[in-house]
């Protein structure tokens, strides 16, 4: 298939290094927690200590005891008491730091995770308008899962096999530096074919995490747009999408695991190399007359382990650095992307608010150099109500959006009562500025619960008056149970009407000062638009009000008609004064009474 979307398109996939600064500021979550840090270090250190005690006691069994038993059941039954007792307590404190790093390692992370969420909260929406919502979940979920698995495991890892190799690599060339010599034959060239294998898999793995961000974000796209697949009958041609998405990550993914592949045999070849290197250079010191050497060769047999592991461990974590320092530049990105949208040192809280709206030559774009608005001018009297109508896209949206401050003018100012609401605080402009959407978005809970979203503290008796005031509460009563009843997400099982009317609910119980209606009963049936106007009506009397619809009903009361065209105000009037200019509202009027 060659059909080809923006899923299709990666992040962007550079050659990932380490930075030391995004590391650096990685650590600074741990401060926090550096008294519980400092506790599972110190027993990191124990269990390694004890670790390293055991090759030493099979050297001593080997050398002393098995000689000597006969003579002396004490010493072997002592030697192996030790044996026992500093295996247990390297089990025991192992188990009982990783808990203890566990709890530390997800406390860090979930006070990232809390960093980023509060920055989604505040991001304008142009941040949102070219990032499709399965890439930024990506982000927030799979980054910092990879976050939470570097504190976890490979933190306190590697401070302690750099502690490891060092101690052990002192204590063989103790105990015999020709040993030591035919260990390090085998073990540096293993970690060196290792590291290599272990680079080649993540340059793959960059490629692949980049399909697997295309892969989510359609998956999210499609779980979200289910009904409009199935009625477009997009459903095979979307499984075909999907299908070529999850080849395009498969076939990574097989790379990867036919590499990873070869990591056992490479272990095991080297493992059995140094074997008989260790065993051969043994024998050779045996003959040389050299005393004790077959308790020290078991001995080394243990050490090869403990300098092996460590050292092949810090090449896979070197890797691990790399993707975790990427992951944290993405991470970091969005948590220090600047809101464009905020408060600044002059912002004021709106008091009482007469509804007074002025634009004053406002210039707007979403893209550079393609105006949506210019030289706008546009001023409302207090109680005032406006009908914006138009073709899609003249900026109908544009106007109230740049009420509310969803975005801010590129020129000229947006006033309310006479302040530019770049100078309003954001949560008094929007507690003031009422919007109700064409697509009524409810959250999973109570019907109670989304109607007391806009005012957390207000009672169930003011709940249901809103309610009722938008002849809502008839229909919110025949649900199982009333007010009660648990929606599921986004209010599926509730007909687009019923949605509607409990947004409407919601935004009386606000009760803001300007209104607007985002093509607010475009999705509501004829019948249940009659039972809610005289309410509309009554909620917006005294209220500055702007109208964005198609429906003559709600447009041809309003105080004054704009037909937004040509990047400003095309016509403006009453309903009358535009029928009778016959021009793009007359046009617009026929339209409509055809249909």
């Amino acid at each position: 298939m060659s059909t080809r979307n923006t899923y299709f398109q990666d992040e962007t996939v550079e050659k990932q290094k380490i930075d030391l600064k995004n590391l650096k500021r990685l650590l600074r979550y741990a401060v926090p927690y550096r008294r519980m840090f400092i506790l599972v270090l110190l027993l990191m250190l124990i269990a390694v200590a004890s670790s390293l005690v055991t090759p030493l006691l099979l050297q001593y069994i080997v050398n002393t005891v098995i000689p000597d038993f006969s003579d002396d059941y004490r010493q072997f039954a002592v030697a192996i008491g030790c044996f026992v007792l500093a295996g247990a307590a390297e089990i025991g404190i192992t188990f009982f730091q990783q808990r203890k790093m566990g709890r530390m390692g997800h406390g860090i992370i979930a006070d990232i995770r809390h960093d980023i969420f509060y920055k989604l909260q505040v991001l304008p929406f142009d941040y949102f308008d070219n990032r499709p919502a399965g890439k930024i979940v990506v982000r927030v979920t799979d980054y910092i899962a990879e976050l939470a698995d570097f504190f976890t495991n490979y933190l306190m890892t590697f401070i302690l096999n750099v502690v490891k190799i060092v101690v052990v690599t002192v204590i063989m060339l103790v105990l015999s530096p020709l040993l030591t010599l035919a260990v390090y034959c085998a073990v540096v060239p293993l970690a060196v074919c290792v590291f290599l294998i272990r680079r080649a898999i993540r340059r793959l793995f960059r490629s692949h995490r980049a399909k697997v961000s295309n892969r989510s974000a359609f998956l999210v796209e499609s779980i979200m747009g289910e009904k409009i697949i199935q009625n477009y009958n997009r459903s095979a041609y979307n499984e075909q999408i999907y299908h070529d998405l999850q080849l395009d990550s498969a076939k990574y993914w097989m790379r990867i695991v036919r590499r990873n592949e070869l990591n056992t045999p490479v272990v095991e070849l080297f493992w059995n190399i140094g074997t008989v290197l260790l065993y051969a250079f043994a024998f050779y010191l045996q003959q040389s007359g050299v005393a004790g050497i077959t308790g020290t060769a078991v001995a080394f047999l243990s050490y090869m382990t403990l300098f092996s592991a460590p050292l092949t461990q810090l090449s896979v974590i070197v890797q691990n650095l790399a993707q975790v320092s990427a992951n944290l530049e993405r991470v970091f990105e969005t948590i220090d992307t600047p809101p464009s949208i905020a408060d600044d040192a002059e912002s004021v809280e709106l008091g009482d608010v007469h509804g007074t709206v002025d634009f004053e030559d406002v210039t707007f774009c979403y893209e550079e150099g393609l105006n949506i608005l210019e030289h706008f001018d546009l001023h409302v009297c207090p109680g005032e109500t406006i009908a914006l109508v138009g073709p899609t896209g003249a900026g109908k949206t544009t106007v109230i959006n740049l009420m509310t401050r969803f975005y801010d003018v590129k020129s000229g100012a947006v006033k309310i009562d006479g302040v530019d609401v770049r100078h309003i605080k954001l949560h008094s402009l929007r507690r003031k500025v009422g919007v109700l959407m064409q697509d009524p978005f409810l959250f999973k809970g109570t019907v109670m619960e989304n109607i007391r979203y806009g005012r957390p503290d207000a009672t169930d008796e003011e709940c249901v008056a809103a309610a009722k005031a938008i002849f809502a509460d008839e229909c919110i009563m025949r649900l199982q149970d009333g007010y009660y009843t648990q929606l599921a997400e986004q209010g599926e099982g509730l007909s687009a009407g019923e949605k509607q009317l409990i947004s409407f609910a919601r935004i009386i119980l606000k009760d803001p000062s300007v209104v607007i209606l985002d093509e607010a009963t475009s999705s509501v049936a004829s019948d249940t638009e009659k039972r809610i106007q005289s309410a509309l009506e009554v909620m917006l009397r005294g209220r500055t009000s702007f109208i964005v619809a198609h429906r003559l009903s709600t447009i041809r009361n309003a105080d004054r008609i704009l037909f937004i065209a040509n990047k400003g105000i095309a016509e403006e009037g009453t309903h009358e004064q535009l029928i009778k200019r016959r021009g793009l509202y007359y046009n617009l009027y026929k339209e409509l009474s055809s249909k």
